[in-house]
């Protein structure tokens, strides 16, 4: 299942935060995204660790500029007041948004102010603070990251980010880090009530859409873009129901993230998306679907929440028979990796059709805890099989022996295959839609899992064992 826990890469500009990052996501476990057209953002990637897995920020350098006339000064002594703002601005952000922060640091030019400036601020956090004392690439300076235990956080290791050297060992320190994050996510996932996050480009109405929805204005609505920070929690009845709705800030493309405050918002709000069940994307009617929401919606399916596509300003477009028509045409053509994801049109700020934004999000949500028999899995693959059945690779040919849905929330079907690697991603999408089309999966995911059937000597040991 996708882990919420955030580790956060910080420190300052070119000490190789993401030539570690890059390290972390694309050889521990890399991102691939087997469905074309799917656009994705780099400013995360997951990674797994000795069985955890975790979710990596490249957060960017921490700009730090310090006055000539307090070189000689302690970094948060006073007259360095723009220095010490500039640390508070982004390093706090960084600090609330992850679980684990590591503070990447350049072993060869040793401990500089501006990295005990930010270590200052660490500190005073609730968070586990590792130091990557980074550009160690040879053994014999190993000792370079000595200097940096002055730096009073939790460990330090020493690590060539750019040849691997030390980064097993940093990887170490960081699961055992993690503390008590296990018992927090495992207190969350008890918690069956369903969690909405509403998120979207800046300025697209999501806002407005939470004032709607609970009936006062408890978050900030302005239309200046990116008037949100945080992700903002909010419990609401439904039915006699609670549901839990989560506003989050507007999610930028990378390239257009400003320094500071904004650029962290934006691990705040993929932090929402992996708390929630299911996910109201907030597309602004006016400008249609972009590119930004195509990214969102990436992040959506990563996490293998639900969806619901919220057109918001329709009350904006003028209209004639066919405008509704051609927009759920541009939207399926834009967003076609989410086709079963259903599409409502409001206006928040008029308060147009904004009950069946909940109705079909708990709509959504229950999809996700339908469970199939396994007679009826079985079916449905044999029925697909026949009529299409799997090319093969060379004189191999793929065999489906027998299937069963094994998990909910989202829906999880194992087959079992003589041979995995023949799984083509073209016809894991058809088998994916034939079971759309016998049961309602609506806005939500389906995963499936192709695992090999035991050798005969494999079979034969576990038999002569169980006869034991």
């Amino acid at each position: 299942m996708p882990s919420n826990k955030i580790v956060a890469l910080v420190g300052r500009p070119n000490v190789g935060k993401s030539t570690l990052f890059n390290r972390l996501v694309g050889e521990r476990l890399a991102v691939t995204h087997e469905i074309p057209g799917t656009t994705r953002d780099r400013l995360y990637g997951k990674s797994f660790w000795n069985g955890v897995t975790f979710q990596v920020v490249d957060t960017g350098g921490i700009e730090i500029y310090q006055p000539a006339d307090s070189r000689d000064e302690s970094p948060l002594a006073e007259g360095s007041a723009d220095f010490v703002a500039e640390i508070i601005e982004q390093a706090l952000i960084a600090i609330s948004g992850a679980d684990v922060i590591i503070l990447v640091a350049d072993a060869q030019s040793g401990v500089t102010a501006a990295d005990e400036a930010i270590a200052e601020i660490l500190r005073r956090s609730d968070k586990r603070v590792l130091v990557a004392a980074n550009k160690i690439d040879d053994r014999k300076h190993a000792h370079d990251a000595f200097d940096f235990f002055s730096l009073g956080l939790d460990a330090v290791v020493g690590i060539s980010a750019i040849h691997g050297l030390g980064v097993g060992d940093l990887l170490d320190e960081l699961v055992l880090a993690f503390g008590d994050a296990e018992a927090e996510f495992d207190e969350d996932a008890e918690d069956e009530h369903l969690k909405i996050a509403i998120v979207g480009r800046p300025n697209a109405g999501k806002s407005t859409l939470l004032n709607k929805l609970i009936g006062h204005d408890r978050a900030i609505v302005s239309e200046v873009a990116g008037t949100t920070r945080d992700a903002i929690d909010t419990d609401i009845s439904y039915f006699e129901e609670r549901v839990t709705l989560i506003d989050t800030a507007g999610i930028r493309r990378r390239g257009r993230i400003e320094a500071g405050v904004e650029k962290y918002s934006v691990l705040r709000a993929m932090k929402a998306i992996g708390r929630a069940d299911v996910a109201l994307l907030v597309i602004d009617a006016n400008l249609g679907v972009t590119e930004q929401d195509e990214h969102i919606a990436g992040y959506i399916i990563d996490e293998y929440k639900s969806l619901v596509i919220v057109v918001n300003k329709w009350d904006d477009i003028e209209k004639d028979a066919y405008t509704m028509q051609a927009f759920n045409e541009n939207i399926r053509d834009r967003l076609h990796f989410v086709r079963y994801a259903p599409i409502v049109f409001i206006s928040a700020l008029e308060g147009q059709r904004i009950h069946q934004v909940l109705e079909v999000a708990h709509r959504v949500w229950e999809t996700r805890f339908v469970r199939i028999p396994t007679s009826e899995v079985n079916r449905l693959m044999r029925d697909a099989v026949s009529k299409h059945p799997p090319h093969g690779k060379g004189t191999k040919r793929l065999k489906f022996l027998y299937a069963s849905q094994v998990r909910t929330d989202p829906p999880l079907i194992l087959f079992h295959v003589n041979d995995p690697s023949q799984v083509h991603f073209t016809y894991k999408r058809y088998l994916e839609n034939q079971f759309r089309e016998a049961y309602d999966f609506e806005g939500t995911p389906i995963r499936l899992s192709f695992r090999s059937r035991p050798n005969k000597g494999a079979r034969a040991s576990a038999g002569a064992a169980s006869d034991d």
